[in-house]
């Protein structure tokens, strides 16, 4: 089993071929190919985690299409000022298919 672990939108994902993951928005249109910066690669019983290996270590993927998260609501609240304030916030997602790992 292959895997890697990824720097993908501000957080770090667990990989492999074939996996669909759900990032923040990158730059790209739908089919184009990105590249992410790999922090740890598996393959079997050898670990590797040293920068100068994983300078080497190539993982790929197609961007398939953008979309939006769920909609979440903040609301504040101050007891007897007549304060509220209502705000929304919809988060910029992008759908990844991982096509390869190369070491």
């Amino acid at each position: 089993m292959v895997y890697a672990i990824v720097r993908a939108g501000g957080r770090q994902e667990k990989v492999s071929v074939g996996d669909f993951v759900t990032l923040n928005r990158v730059a790209g249109a739908a089919g184009s190919t990105i590249e992410l910066p790999a922090l740890l690669l598996v393959d079997g019983e050898k670990v590797t985690s040293a920068a100068s290996e994983l300078a080497k270590v190539k993982v790929t993927a197609e961007v398939l299409e953008d979309l939006r998260g769920p909609k979440i609501v903040i609301q504040k609240y101050k007891n007897k000022t007549g304060y509220k304030k209502r705000q929304g916030h919809r988060q910029e997602l992008t759908k990844v298919k991982i096509t390869g790992i190369s070491a």
